[in-house]
């Protein structure tokens, strides 16, 4: 099986099984769509990174491996589907007598944004949040060029006195702030304010985070997840 040694690991698995499926780890019982196996590379990438149980179900039954060609998949999935191509690393763990399960880790992205190329021909960011694979919202996909960007040109991030309303904004807010309202509290362009607010997530100084359903602007100080 991609010439993986399994190595004993019931109690390790059941380990991991006992977590639950969270924001660094997903189940899969089984693996036979490469671009929705590509949608959690992208989204265990974009975050902090994680692992995927292959043989094991939703309810944390374990099934075993079905079949070798299962590595494969994920493997085309990283590299087929994903822009950029990521790397996937494999580790096979013996439950029971025949029973295998295989463990693929996804570290974090060294560049961000990683997308999928859809079968819509749209290449699409996504998050992970919980135990769920999200899209990715555009003020943070832009946050992450940016920091790139800035990384590549060895050149800080300017932002103008605008910025100052838009923080006082966030962090005076009597909770989370709606992304598509703020323009109207600081009496900004949409363009001009998302402009702004994507510099700032890239700096730090504010975090754009996944609450009730949707995405919300928050002072990192103010917010813990």
């Amino acid at each position: 099986m991609k010439d993986l040694k399994a190595i004993k690991g019931r109690y390790l698995i059941q380990r991991l099984i006992d977590q639950g499926e969270h924001e660094q780890q997903d189940f899969k019982f089984a693996i036979s769509d490469a671009r929705k196996i590509a949608r959690s590379v992208s989204a265990f990438a974009n975050n902090s990174g994680g692992s995927l149980l292959i043989g094991v179900k939703d309810n944390g039954t374990v099934a075993g491996v079905r079949n070798e060609e299962d590595v494969y998949v994920v493997e085309q999935a990283a590299q087929m589907y994903c822009d950029p191509p990521q790397p996937i690393s494999f580790d096979a763990f013996k439950v029971d007598p025949g029973v295998i399960v295989i463990r693929a880790t996804v570290p974090r992205a060294d560049r961000r944004p990683v997308r999928v190329l859809e079968a819509d021909g749209r290449k699409r960011a996504y998050y992970r949040v919980a135990d769920e694979n999200i899209v990715a919202h555009p003020l943070m996909v832009r946050a992450w060029m940016l920091r790139d960007a800035a990384a590549d040109s060895h050149a800080p991030l300017l932002i103008d006195d605008m910025a100052g309303d838009i923080l006082t904004a966030i962090r005076t807010a009597d909770g989370p702030v709606d992304p598509e309202t703020l323009p109207l509290t600081v009496h900004r362009s949409k363009a001009a304010t998302n402009s702004l607010v994507a510099r700032l997530i890239s700096l730090g100084l504010i975090d754009i985070v996944f609450v009730n359903h949707s995405f919300r602007l928050v002072a990192p100080d103010d917010f813990s997840s």
